[in-house]
């Protein structure tokens, strides 16, 4: 009885075979992790306007969407240049000054920013007010709007 193993040119086509298997196996698998480390954040202010006058105090309402590929964390919204919080008589819905406000890949937040009648916020019509977003990760999208 005579025992044979297999040809060497069929263990050398088995071999690539797996070889190549696992080739393809990494890339797909260093193809995910690199997404993961790519994403971004990427934020658009898609609408800004004031409502109210001087005698009643104002209304800015300012929607931001997130068309990047990663959460942006909104920690700040500034006006002028300075924190909300450091403003008598402004208030923000959501409230950034307390906790961060994520914003996911594709989503619209509102933000609604209340401003007290000129004798406590110090504003009045016709200034312009320069609202800028600020995000954990370091990014400013600025939006400048006239108050009625």
């Amino acid at each position: 009885m005579r025992r044979r193993g297999i040809s060497p040119v069929i263990a050398t086509v088995i071999l690539v075979a797996v070889a190549i298997a696992v080739a393809i196996a990494v890339a797909f698998w260093m193809t995910g992790i690199v997404g993961l480390f790519t994403g971004f954040e990427q934020l658009q202010i898609t609408s800004a306007y004031a409502e109210g006058d001087e005698a009643n105090g104002w209304t800015i309402t300012v929607e931001v969407k997130n068309t990047g590929t990663a959460a942006a964390s909104i920690d700040n919204i500034f006006i002028n240049g300075k924190p909300i919080s450091s403003y008598t008589g402004v208030t923000v819905s959501p409230d950034v000054t307390s906790a961060t406000v994520s914003v996911n890949p594709g989503e619209t937040k509102t933000f609604t920013i209340t401003i007290q009648p000129k004798g406590t916020s110090g504003f009045s019509s016709g200034q312009s007010v320069e609202i800028k977003i600020h995000t954990a990760g370091g990014k400013e999208y600025p939006k400048l709007v006239v108050l009625p």
